[in-house]
């Protein structure tokens, strides 16, 4: 017999409310939260609010228990929203979904059951070879954040945090100019009377535009610079005619550094053509006390004085009498902020995830997420991360019928 709306089925009447939760145990997937075990990590990719709605279309998500302090969450507040807590890494390592923050530590994989799909970061410089070649061998299914990409041709994940630390760096820069960090003494923008200070921004992208924006807004002169046309083109029509912007012409670069109170690197290095890196000699140029913010650590860094830090160096450091901040992954400074914002890309993309029943049917139906797949199955897919393994790549096209 036909299902009618009152949800009869077979000459059986079934109420709406029972076809609910049947729908909704159809595709249920196992999501795993595991604790970061870096220290300095404290964001988190779902809250309990979007745990919440997970568990509420019937899916279940193991949270290891402590994961969420770093956000001020407790495992109270995951449990409330229906998430299990489990004790210790194992556990939660056994779920068929991984959601970490940074890439995956090589003791990480090995709990890891195989043919798990991974969600992560793609920081390459915390990516080990190790950890790498036994996520092959394990056949995992590995997803990059900052590779995702919406319907739009955009980076959601990737522009997010560009705006958060773009914001973010205006606010380290005013504090690291104050004499209570031991700075020049200097207030971060202008008053009558008083010379603006001089904000240079490398970097004309997401990061770039926002911190462009909170600096005009305190009152300093920006300088922005770029290597592509259209951005300084958008930018300037966004942020007005007031906002000085540039090519890299060397003449013009040199006089802006010799000025500047603050440079921000904020290029963009992930799936691009070419690598511009601020040359040290420019640094040299710059005024005794002037300050030196690198964005891009994660991505290997935009000056010749930054780049190629090992993890052991400081990552606040005065060089030719310039301050250098360099620490990675700045959004950590406000990982509740991050952590909501992570929320709300992952949320819709889960609960796509489970309508379409497996990775394999996620990757065919979506084509932004399946920009964001670099392993499948084990097989590196993308040539951004596996050259930097040293290891070659086939399409991704090759292996879904296969696998």
């Amino acid at each position: 017999m036909e299902t009618t709306g009152c949800g009869q089925i077979q000459g059986a009447y079934i109420p709406q409310e029972l076809l609910k939760e049947i729908s909704k145990i159809g595709n249920r997937l196992l999501i795993g939260i595991p604790r970061e075990r870096n220290k300095d990590e404290r964001r988190l990719i779902l809250t309990p609010e979007a745990v919440d709605m997970l568990t509420g279309c019937g899916h279940r998500v193991l949270v290891e228990s402590g994961a969420g302090l770093g956000i001020n969450y407790s495992d109270n507040h995951f449990s409330e929203a229906g998430a299990e807590i489990v004790s210790t890494a194992a556990e939660v390592f056994q779920a068929d979904i991984i959601l970490k923050v940074l890439p995956p530590l090589e003791a990480e994989v090995a709990l890891m059951r195989p043919r798990t799909t991974l969600f992560s970061m793609i920081q390459l410089n915390l990516f080990t070879q190790e950890a790498y070649e036994l996520m092959m061998a394990k056949r995992i299914n590995a997803i990059a954040y900052e590779l995702i990409a919406d319907d739009h041709k955009k980076y959601p994940v990737l522009n997010v945090i560009s705006e958060i630390e773009g914001t973010a760096s205006i606010t380290i820069a005013s504090e690291l100019l104050s004499n209570v960090q031991g700075g020049k003494g200097i207030l971060l923008g202008g008053i009558p009377g008083v010379s603006p200070t001089e904000v240079v921004i490398v970097g004309a992208g997401n990061a770039g535009t926002v911190a462009a924006r909170a600096a005009l807004a305190l009152g300093a002169s920006v300088k922005v610079f770029d290597d592509d046309i259209n951005k300084l083109r958008t930018i300037q029509q966004v942020l007005g005619q007031g906002l000085f912007t540039s090519t890299f012409h060397p003449n013009v670069l040199q006089n802006a550094f010799r000025s500047a109170d603050v440079v921000i690197g904020a290029m963009r290095y992930i799936n691009t053509r070419h690598r511009y890196v601020i040359a040290e000699e420019l640094v040299r140029t710059m005024k005794k006390g002037a300050l030196v913010i690198d964005l891009r650590i994660n991505q290997g860094g935009c000056f010749e004085t930054t780049c190629c830090l090992s993890p052991e160096e400081p990552t606040v450091f005065e060089q030719y009498g310039v301050l250098h901040y360099c620490k990675p992954n700045i959004s950590n400074r406000v990982a509740r902020t991050a952590s909501m914002a992570f929320s709300n890309i992952f949320v819709p993309l889960l609960l796509f995830y489970g309508d379409a029943g497996s990775i394999q049917g996620l990757i065919k139906a979506d084509s932004g997420f399946r920009s964001g797949v670099y392993m499948y199955c084990g097989k590196p897919v993308n040539s951004y991360v596996s050259n930097h393994f040293n290891l070659s790549s086939n399409s991704l096209d090759l292996y879904l019928s296969a696998f």
